[in-house]
C-alpha cells in the first residue's frame, strides 16, 4: 500500500468512526500492552455490535473466524452436530490446507530428519528454515484448515506449553514438538499431553531441564511446570528443589537430539512437592516417579480450576463467570483431564450463550477471520502470500508460535489495546481485501460474495448488504450514514454501476466494515 492510500485509509476510516461516534480500544503490540489501561477493556454495550445469532457465535468462539463455507455448514448441520464434527478432526478432509503444506515440506520434519538434512548438506546446522516453515504452516492452518477447532486448540495449548519459534536453541526439535505433543494431544487428555511435553527435547532444552543433573539441579522446568504448567503460585521455594530433584535425569540424547531418561544423572532421596511424596529410592526408577508426579499435577483440582480458567478466558470472557469455571472443573476432574468433554460441557453452558460481546480478536484472529470472512483461497503455488500474512500478524506483535517468554501470548482484550496496534490492522484489513497485499490470494469473482442479485440500489442499501456479508449484521444506521458520508453521499443517493464505490473504491468500503467494532469482537 502506498504512502497516500495509507493516509487515505487512515483520515477516512479515523473520520467514519468520528462521525459514527464509535469509540473502541482495540489490541496492538504486547509492548504497547505494557502501558495499556485496564479502561481499555470492552464496553459494557459491546454485545449491541453483534447478532443475536447463536451458531455465529459459535462459529466466532470456536474458529478463527466465521467464513461463507463454515457458516453454511453450521447452518445445515445445527451447533450440536457441527461441534462433534469438530471434536473428531480426523475425519474431517482437508484438502486445501494439506495442498498448501506441501510446500513447506521442512515444517514436518522429525529431530532425525532434520539432522539428516545438516549431514547432507541440504541445511546448515541451527538453520532456523523450518522454524519459519513451522510459523508459515501455523498461519496457513488457522485461515483455511477445515478443522477449526483442532487448529484453535493447537493455539492454546502452543501457548499454555510455550516453546518460542523461532527459537535458537529447539532448531532441530521445535517442529517435532508441535507434531508429536501439542497436535497429538490437542484434543486428548492433559495428562498426556503434561507428559509428553515433559519429555520432549524441545521443551526440556528452552526450559534447561536437559542440562539438570543430580550434581547440579537445575529449577527452571520445576518451576515453570509449577507456575505456568500447572498449579499457579500455590507452590513454596521448598517445592521448587524437590520438583528439579524429581526431574533430573530427563534430558537430551546430545548425539541424536532425542528424548533419554540418564538414570546416571538422576537425583535420588525422598521428595515432597506439595502434597505429592514419594521414596525416588533408586536412579533406575526416576523416570517413573516423575510421571507419576506429572500425572499428579495434571490432576490436581488446582490444576483444573487453571485449566479451565484459561479456557474460559478463551472461549468465554476475559474476565469469566465463576460458575462456570466451577462446573468445567468437575467435569475436567471427572474425566481424568479429558478436553473434549470440557469443550462440550464450556460450548453447551448457559454462560458461553450470554457471552456474546465479551471478547476482542488478538491481532492474529484478526488477520485469519480477513481472510476467511472475505473468502480468499490461498495462492495457487508458491509461499510468498503466506510469508506475507505471517509478518503481518508479526508487525502487529502476534507471529504464530513466535512469543519468547515461556508464559505464551496474553489473551485478553487490554493486553493488546492501543491506537497503533488499530492503524496496523486497518492497513492490513485495507491491503488484503483490495488484493494488494498479498497479491496472489484467490479471490471470488464477485467480492461481495454472498451479495445476489443485481446491484442494490442505493449506497444505503450496499453499505448493509456488505456489512452483513462481512461481519455477520447489519451496520446500525448512524455507521450506515457515516459510511455514505464518507462517499459524499447520503443512505438513500442512488447507486450507479458507474460509482466509484461499486468499481476501485469498493475495496475501501471493504476495509471499513472490517475495521468497524462488529468485526473485532471473537
Amino acid at each position: 500500500m502506498s504512502a497516500s492510500e495509507q493516509t487515505m485509509t487512515r483520515r477516512g476510516v479515523l473520520g467514519v468512526a468520528a462521525a459514527a461516534g464509535v469509540a473502541v480500544a482495540l489490541p496492538s503490540t504486547p509492548a504497547a500492552a505494557a502501558t495499556a489501561s485496564s479502561e481499555a477493556s470492552l464496553a459494557p454495550e459491546a454485545a449491541s455490535f453483534l447478532p443475536d445469532d447463536q451458531l455465529l457465535h459459535l462459529l466466532r468462539r470456536a474458529t478463527f473466524g466465521p467464513s461463507p463455507s463454515s457458516i453454511a455448514e453450521i447452518r445445515k448441520l445445527g451447533a450440536k452436530a457441527w461441534l462433534e464434527r469438530q471434536l473428531a478432526p480426523a475425519s474431517i478432509p482437508d484438502k486445501v490446507t494439506d495442498g498448501v503444506l506441501a510446500r513447506l515440506p521442512l515444517a514436518g520434519l522429525g529431530i532425525a530428519e532434520i539432522r539428516g538434512q545438516v549431514t547432507s548438506g541440504k541445511l546448515k546446522q541451527y538453520s532456523w528454515d523450518p522454524m519459519w516453515q513451522l510459523g508459515f504452516a501455523a498461519t496457513a492452518r488457522a485461515i483455511w484448515s477445515e478443522r477449526q477447532l483442532f487448529e484453535v486448540m493447537v493455539d492454546f495449548w502452543s501457548n499454555h506449553l510455550n516453546v518460542s519459534c523461532p527459537h535458537g536453541d529447539v532448531w532441530d526439535s521445535r517442529i517435532d514438538y508441535d507434531r508429536n505433543v501439542i497436535r497429538r494431544y490437542a484434543l486428548g487428555t492433559f495428562a498426556d499431553l503434561l507428559k509428553a511435553s515433559a519429555r520432549h527435547p524441545a521443551m526440556l532444552t528452552y526450559l534447561d531441564n536437559r542440562f539438570s543433573t543430580k550434581a547440579s539441579p537445575n529449577e527452571n522446568y520445576g518451576r515453570e511446570l509449577l507456575e505456568l504448567h500447572t498449579v499457579g503460585l500455590a507452590y513454596a521455594e521448598s517445592d521448587v528443589k524437590d520438583a528439579a530433584r524429581l526431574l533430573t535425569g530427563l534430558t537430551v540424547d546430545n548425539t541424536t537430539g532425542q528424548y533419554r531418561y540418564d538414570a546416571a544423572g538422576h537425583a535420588t532421596g525422598a521428595v515432597r512437592v506439595l502434597a505429592f511424596q514419594h521414596a525416588n529410592s533408586t536412579p533406575a526408577g526416576g523416570e517413573a516417579a516423575a510421571l507419576s508426579f506429572l500425572d499428579y499435577l495434571a490432576l490436581h483440582p488446582v490444576t483444573a480450576r487453571r485449566i479451565v480458567t484459561k479456557l474460559c478466558v478463551r472461549f468465554v470472557a476475559d474476565e469469566p463467570p465463576a460458575d462456570l469455571i466451577t462446573a468445567l472443573v468437575k467435569v475436567y476432574l471427572d474425566n481424568k483431564s479429558a478436553i473434549a468433554p470440557v469443550l462440550r460441557a464450556l460450548f453447551g453452558s448457559a454462560q458461553f450463550a450470554a457471552s456474546i460481546g465479551a471478547k476482542t480478536r488478538t491481532p492474529m484472529e484478526d488477520l485469519a477471520a480477513t481472510v476467511r470472512t472475505l473468502g480468499y483461497g490461498p495462492a495457487p503455488s508458491g509461499t510468498k502470500f503466506l510469508e506475507s500474512l505471517y509478518w503481518m500478524a508479526r508487525d502487529a506483535g502476534h507471529a504464530p508460535l513466535g512469543w519468547g517468554p515461556p508464559n505464551g501470548y496474553p489473551d485478553v482484550a487490554s493486553a493488546w489495546a492501543s491506537p497503533s496496534g488499530l492503524l496496523v490492522r486497518w492497513n492490513f484489513h485495507l491491503s488484503i481485501a483490495a488484493g494488494w497485499w498479498p497479491d496472489t490470494l484467490v479471490r471470488p469473482a464477485n467480492l461481495a460474495t454472498g451479495m445476489v442479485g443485481p446491484l442494490p440500489a442505493t449506497y444505503g442499501a450496499l453499505i448493509t448488504a456488505l456489512g452483513v456479508r462481512l461481519t455477520g449484521m447489519a451496520p446500525p444506521a448512524k455507521h450506515v450514514a457515516a459510511l455514505a458520508e464518507f462517499y459524499g453521499k447520503t443512505p438513500a443517493s442512488p447507486l450507479k454501476a458507474t460509482d466509484p464505490v461499486a468499481g476501485w473504491m469498493f475495496p475501501y468500503l471493504m476495509g471499513m466494515l472490517l475495521n468497524s467494532p462488529t468485526f473485532a469482537l471473537r
